[in-house]
């Protein structure tokens, strides 16, 4: 009888521990305790288990923070001195200086007086390239041909062939005049006239009579240096002392600005001028270049809103002549400013940043307030401090580095 108690009460035991419905006969004490100690053991283990899953929340976020080079702090921009030396790269200390007022104008690059002479046509015919290289910044040499103009197969004659004729016809006209002005069988006015002939039949002739060879006759430049424009095309008739062509020495330049008129009060503080090319995108300074004011317009032509501002610098290589500029008029002086390379802003939908150096190879991205620019370098207003050392040259190469350091990390339960 005991034995059969024994069993009822554990069927009952675990039953009742399982959530199944037993009968109410079989409810006891004991059974009451024995599933509330079963309880409290798996309350405890489910506890145990939240703990450590806790643990290793914490240590996955330790590891997050710790993602990257060693050393490093999360958000600094890692940017090797290896990195660096593999592209062109360099560092700005802000330092206060003095800056510039700048006026921003537009301009254009054109040849100094003197610099410059044209090729005219000697002779009337059908002109010929010297060259098939002869083209627009082709260098050539004083006296080199350049063209040559043929005037056979034409309606007028050939006119080596009829200046060759003239000048011998008013030769002997003049030497006949010669003595009958002796005898005063003409008038002295008859003989004047008769000698003015002659020498110019005469300069006609010495202008084609060393040049002429079977393509024609040669034109040759009468300046060395460069070709700015050729103004005819092969195989084109031209006439005597038509243009042929334009030679440039391109040894000093003339830099004229175009200041709108609400700038007239500053022309008088105007001392020098950055300007920009389009074709290299690089900023020239006349300092650098030996350049020097040359004239300030006093008003506008009336035809124009804007004045103009004249420079007169030396061509230093790469200038194209007739080309135009973005101008940074150079003014009065601001002292005690910082100011940043061109070079070292970062612009992104209109807001501008640098990266500052915080550690030997750690960079962070800084916002800026910019100023006035004069080409080269730019006036900050907010952002930076005396003494930051900022990227002025390889900034995108750090930008990009530190795309590749924002790697997002995700987690699953």
């Amino acid at each position: 009888m005991n034995k059969i108690l024994i069993a009822l009460i554990s069927v009952a035991l675990v039953t009742g521990c399982t959530g199944k419905q037993t009968p109410k006969d079989t409810h006891d004490h004991e059974a009451h305790e024995a599933c509330q100690s079963h309880d409290d053991h798996d309350h405890a283990a489910e506890g145990h288990n939240h703990e450590a899953e806790g643990h290793d929340h914490e240590r996955e976020n330790l590891d997050h923070q710790h993602e990257g080079k060693a050393g490093h702090p999360a958000g600094e921009i890692v940017f090797t001195k290896e990195q660096a030396a593999e592209t062109d790269f360099a560092l700005h200390k802000v330092e206060p200086t003095t800056f510039y007022e700048v006026i921003p104008a537009s301009g254009q690059i054109l040849a100094a007086q003197g610099d410059e002479a044209t090729v005219v046509a000697t002779v009337s015919g059908v002109v010929s390239f010297s060259s098939k290289k002869l083209s627009e910044g082709a260098s050539v040499s004083r006296g080199e041909n350049l063209f040559y103009i043929s005037s056979k197969n034409i309606a007028e004659g050939d006119y080596t062939a009829r200046t060759r004729a003239a000048f011998a016809q008013a030769k002997a006209a003049y030497e006949r005049a010669e003595e009958l002005v002796k005898d005063k069988i003409i008038s002295q006015s008859e003989y004047e006239q008769a000698k003015l002939n002659y020498q110019n039949a005469k300069t006609a002739q010495e202008a084609v009579a060393n040049k002429t060879t079977a393509k024609g006759t040669g034109v040759g430049a009468p300046i060395g240096g460069f070709i700015k424009n050729i103004a005819v095309s092969e195989g084109q008739f031209v006439e005597v002392g038509q243009l042929l062509a334009t030679i440039s020495q391109n040894r000093r330049l003339k830099l004229k600005a175009e200041v709108s008129q609400r700038y007239h009060g500053a022309l008088p503080t105007i001392s020098s001028a950055n300007f920009k090319t389009s074709y290299d995108d690089k900023t020239y300074s006349l300092k650098d270049l030996g350049g020097r004011l040359v004239s300030v317009g006093k008003a506008s032509d009336g035809a124009s809103a804007y004045i103009p501002v004249t420079f007169e610098f030396d061509n230093k290589g790469g200038i194209v002549s007739g080309s135009f500029v973005e101008v940074f008029l150079i003014s009065s002086p601001k002292p005690n400013t910082l100011t940043v390379p061109v070079t070292a802003l970062i612009e992104e939908q209109g807001n501008y940043s640098v990266f500052v150096q915080i550690d030997e190879d750690g960079y962070r991205k800084q916002e800026v307030k910019l100023g006035a620019s004069d080409g080269k370098n730019i006036q900050i207003l907010a952002g930076l401090e005396p003494g930051d050392n900022v990227v002025s040259r390889g900034a995108y190469r750090v930008k990009m580095a530190s795309f590749s350091g924002a790697i997002p990390h995700g987690h699953q339960h």
